[in-house]
């Protein structure tokens, strides 16, 4: 058996050893790239991030990441200090320091800056925000369809820690995640508050039943641009896609099953719990899925 892969599992690429990180409005070598430990990231996980994608230049869904981490700000109370136009120019700014033009991955991350103490009181961080940009050339190379297990872990409620946050606290996704791992499988699948399907530790979910698919009501997962994107393009194309509540006895029997998230767009799911889904393999449906968006992707940054 093939040992664990991840879904974000990206070609190794030596130019990576000397990028430039956005530190803050200064573009440093990866090797000086620093923030305090007293910041609020680091300490208490304080913080939101967002992961885009560059092709040819241009960021995809560039408008729909942005709102996604403006309204992230605003929900937390954390002012950001950069106008839109600002965040795009620090994007930009680090894109172009770095000669990258394709296949690029970025990581843009906000926190709330750096504490007077040690202590959780948000009023501490009288220095912030902190922003950093890490932009890598990462080319997805996934080997082989991901394998799932169940675990007991759930996203957050709405009033706990909303999981529609990109939010740097993913302890709950990470402990998911080793579980999964303890019991043979790539990552975990998680279930809501009601045992209804939901997510995984890193990407939105979808099943495919008789050339319908099936995703979760999304009142529990992260609200994922490319998932939206997926849903969108099966709707324009005529292809039935449901937000449901469904079950794993509904999932078990799946003719497909796929990961979605900006960094591997749709990732097919060889097994669960053990159990194949489908032929293993990357499926009809999700291949169709998969081209459809490439589309939009093209015609997003042409």
């Amino acid at each position: 058996m093939n040992k664990h892969v991840t879904t974000h599992q990206a070609e190794e690429d030596a130019r990576n050893r000397d990028i430039l990180i956005y530190v803050n409005g200064e573009i440093v070598h990866r090797d000086q790239a620093k923030v305090s430990v007293y910041d609020s990231g680091f300490m208490l996980g304080d913080g939101i991030w967002e992961g885009l994608r560059l092709y040819n230049g241009k960021w995809a869904f560039l408008d729909e990441h942005l709102d996604r981490l403006f309204e992230a700000s605003l929900a937390i109370d954390l002012d950001i200090g950069l106008n839109r136009e600002g965040v795009i120019e620090a994007l930009e700014s680090t894109r172009r320091a770095n000669g990258m033009e394709t296949d690029v991955h970025a990581r843009l991350m906000v926190t709330r800056g750096i504490k007077d103490k040690p202590f959780q009181h948000p009023s501490l961080s009288t220095s912030g925000p902190t922003i950093v940009i890490i932009c890598e050339h990462s080319t997805p190379s996934i080997p082989r369809p991901i394998r799932l297990a169940t675990v007991p872990h759930m996203r957050g409620l709405p009033m706990t820690q909303d999981p529609k946050f990109n939010s740097h606290s993913k302890l709950n996704c990470i402990l998911a995640c080793i579980a999964a791992e303890k019991a043979g499988a790539d990552e975990a699948l998680m279930l809501d508050v009601n045992g209804f399907v939901n997510t995984t530790n890193a990407c939105n979910f979808f099943i495919v039943k008789k050339g319908a698919v099936w995703t979760s009501t999304g009142d529990y997962c992260m609200n994922g641009i490319t998932r939206q994107k997926v849903i969108d393009v099966c709707r324009a194309e005529g292809i039935p896609v449901f937000e449901r509540n469904y079950s794993l006895v509904d999932t078990y029997s799946a003719d497909e099953a796929f990961l979605t998230g900006t960094f591997g767009a749709q990732t097919p799911v060889a097994d669960l719990d053990g159990r194949q889904i489908g032929t293993g393999e990357l499926g009809p449906v999700t291949k169709r899925i998969r081209e459809l968006y490439k589309a939009v992707v093209a015609q997003d940054v042409a």
